[in-house]
């Protein structure tokens, strides 16, 4: 999955874009309103952190704008602003949540976690295939109960795949998804990945559509 990180403060941003990174996440970090809202143009983000004190375009009325413009992007904003105010003003505004700062990591993680299965319509953290069970939360990966040890870069192509089950994605589409600005990407980064799920989970579950791209089936 691939997150729009807007934030000014160098500290904060380089520890979440970090964190988040680590989990498994694409991150693209930038660091004013406008710029933000150029990136969202150019780019598909299935989340966007959202601090509220930006230069340039402040977070309220990218959010504004946003919602106007009928974009339902989950946004969660994290902000030193505790106010009850500011909180109300942020979620009318049309945030999903809000976090204050100073962030707990967990806490931030398990937030996104539960935005990003309230956007894709499930309650439960765990997603089940046939006999292929796969916790988003925790990163488990089990086919016939037996546990799939994954690195995060195979682990976020699956989530990928599953979460859009029986729908090819190309090579260039899962670039997109699983890999953020300024990361090097070989030319064939995704096929290596590929291969190494196929080698654990079996053929059967990463198939490929010829010219078209790789999916997951919705049944084995």
């Amino acid at each position: 999955m691939r997150f729009l990180l807007a934030e000014d403060d160098q500290m904060i941003g380089e520890s979440v874009q970090r964190g988040l990174r680590q989990d498994g996440y694409a991150v693209d970090w930038v660091r004013d309103g406008l710029t933000a809202e150029r990136a969202l143009a150019d780019h598909a983000y299935d989340l966007v952190l959202l601090a509220l004190g930006l230069p340039r375009k402040d977070g309220f009325r990218f959010l504004e704008d946003l919602r106007r413009q009928r974009n339902r992007i989950p946004v969660l904003v994290i902000t030193a602003r505790d106010a009850v105010a500011d909180r109300v003003r942020g979620l009318d505004a049309g945030a999903d949540d809000y976090l204050v700062k100073p962030i707990d990591f967990d806490e931030l993680s398990a937030r996104i976690r539960a935005l990003v299965r309230r956007q894709s319509g499930r309650a439960e953290p765990e997603v089940l295939i046939g006999d292929l069970r796969v916790n988003l939360a925790s990163h488990e990966v089990f086919l016939a109960n037996v546990p799939i040890a994954l690195s995060a870069r195979e682990f976020s192509l699956l989530r990928t795949l599953i979460e859009q089950a029986g729908v090819p994605c190309s090579r260039a589409q899962l670039e997109e998804r699983i890999y953020g600005w300024n990361e090097e990407v070989e030319s064939n980064a995704v096929e290596v990945h590929i291969y190494s799920l196929r080698r654990k989970l079996g053929s059967t579950w990463i198939r490929n559509l010829r010219g078209v791209g790789y999916f997951v089936p919705r049944q084995p």
